[in-house]
């Protein structure tokens, strides 16, 4: 396949092909998310910001992903795209994600593109398409979105159009920067 339409059903996924947070330990999960951030799909981005202890998507420091574990209570709703962090879900409105320092090399498939979903039902539609060798970095809401060079900032490339382990279409990314 040339060329990805990335068009998913529910929230964002992510299979995690290699991380070396795994085996260096750069997970965070202690900071609250700000209260104006209302869902954290997996496959977003955003800043671990200690000086004001949340995470958020305007912090010092670097984009990190979010990756936490998939927890679904109701047996109707079994599947990756039927999780999001949601704040209303969550115990008195707080989500505290849980994230993964990404570096140079690590490699993820992943669906979360351009805009959020509004449930585990919506279908969201990417507004690009995405080939091989394209380069997306982390928009100001935490979303992947195309870019036109690595710079100096996080930044993937696209290795393969692929798909999602439940057959939706998915991307998969290599860090370059």
């Amino acid at each position: 396949m040339a060329t990805g339409d990335l068009k998913r059903t529910g929230y964002g996924q992510v299979e995690p092909n290699h991380l070396s947070a795994a085996r260096t330990g750069q997970i965070y999960a202690q900071q609250p998310a700000a209260s104006g951030i209302a869902r954290l799909e997996n496959g977003q981005f955003v800043k671990y910001d200690m000086a004001n202890s949340e995470v958020n998507f305007t912090g010092d420091g670097e984009w990190l992903l979010v990756l936490n574990e998939v927890k679904l209570y109701n047996e109707q709703f079994q599947n990756y795209k039927d999780f999001a962090m949601v704040k209303t879900d969550a115990v008195n409105g707080v989500i505290v994600p849980r994230l993964y320092k990404t570096n140079v090399g690590d490699i993820i498939t992943t669906n979360t593109f351009d805009s959020a979903a509004t449930s585990n039902v919506a279908e969201v539609t990417a507004s690009n398409i995405y080939v091989v060798g394209e380069l997306v970095t982390p928009g100001s809401d935490g979303y992947l979105e195309h870019t036109a060079s690595a710079g100096t900032a996080m930044c993937w490339k696209v290795v393969h159009v692929y798909t999602m382990p439940d057959g939706q279409p998915g991307v998969k990314l290599q860090r370059i920067q």
